[in-house]
């Protein structure tokens, strides 16, 4: 009886070591398996870690449609970060176009026309030609960056400033989110307003930056400064908009991006699109970074809803995001 339960226990206890050895088996072919796909994932996303200009534009082969879109930028005296800019952008397979918004005293030198003229040369392939044109303003307005643009060759515009970078993956994602919702603004700079609870039953409101989008998740408006909307909007800004509203960007040389923002919306009667995107600054901070920036914002926001008989933005929470490039979604 004694031999025959050591057999057992001892037949037991063998197979309970075989489990263990097995299940340490698993556990270490999993933990290796971790190993090897982090590897794999950190190799995959290490350019977009080490800079913007790695960008694999055969993620987007022969898929794009029979038109693409205009980049039109506005510069101001800062011709190191227009080539740098040019140079980038020309790369992306969606860019049919650039427009150059030129406001500044002096006609652009032959040096520069050359060097633009022969970057977008050297990325015109596969039966595609990229069109440089420069759109002369005699005079200094913001409203120059929004001027209507009769020979367009199509019909979107991607609203860029000259002193930032978005990778061509992350530009051409934007651009299909924006023919998902053509009549609205898709970009990348959000912003809010809120209703100053402070004033009681009035109307009033203040403008919030990035800081009240990252705590809250809402936001109202796309800035022009990266955003992509339909070529109509720079006849309806020059022609229809109030033209009071211009007249106090001219005068005030700001928030011609938040009166963009009220003419799509009071437009659409719906909310802009924000995309998720790594922005690469490339120039030195703007006026964004002054003393009483947030004010002036806030009196252009009451400003043009009293121009407009009340407020046309619309809030929301939703983002669109690339999964293929997100840990989390």
């Amino acid at each position: 009886m004694t031999t025959m339960r050591s057999r057992l226990f001892s037949r037991r206890s063998i197979r309970q070591g075989a489990v263990l050895a097995v299940g340490s088996t698993k556990i270490k072919l999993l933990l290796a398996c971790c190993v090897v796909l982090s590897f794999i994932a950190f190799s995959v996303r290490k350019a977009s870690f080490m800079g913007w200009e790695q960008n694999d534009v055969s993620l987007y082969p022969s898929s794009l449609p029979r038109k693409g879109y205009t980049i039109l930028m506005n510069t101001w005296k800062r011709n190191d970060l227009l080539k740098q800019s040019i140079s980038h952008y020309a790369l992306c397979p969606g860019l049919d176009s650039v427009h150059i918004v030129w406001s500044e005293p002096d006609l652009p030198s032959d040096s520069l026309v050359n060097f633009l003229t022969n970057v977008v040369k050297q990325n015109s392939k596969g039966g595609r030609e990229i069109e440089l044109k420069f759109d002369i303003n005699v005079e200094d307005s913001l409203n120059n960056r929004f001027k209507e643009i009769k020979d367009l060759k199509s019909d979107v515009v991607f609203s860029v400033d000259d002193d930032i970078i978005f990778p061509c993956t992350t530009v051409e994602f934007a651009f299909r989110a924006w023919q998902s919702a053509p009549d609205t603004m898709v970009g990348f700079v959000p912003r809010v307003h809120w209703l100053d609870k402070s004033k009681g039953d009035q109307d009033t409101y203040i403008y919030s930056g990035w800081w009240s989008v990252w705590w809250t998740g809402t936001y109202s408006m796309i800035l022009s400064k990266a955003a992509f909307f339909h070529k109509k909007y720079l006849n309806m800004y020059t022609y229809e908009m109030p033209s009071s509203i211009r007249e106090y960007v001219t005068k005030n040389r700001n928030c011609e991006d938040i009166a963009m923002s009220f003419l799509v919306a009071n437009a659409t009667r719906a909310p802009p699109i924000w995309v998720k995107g790594k922005i690469y600054e490339i120039g030195s901070t703007g006026i964004s970074s002054l003393g009483g920036h947030n004010s002036r914002r806030t009196h252009c926001v009451n400003r043009f809803s009293v121009e407009y008989g009340g407020m046309p933005l619309v809030s929301t929470s939703v983002k669109a995001v690339d999964s293929r490039f997100s840990w989390f979604w």
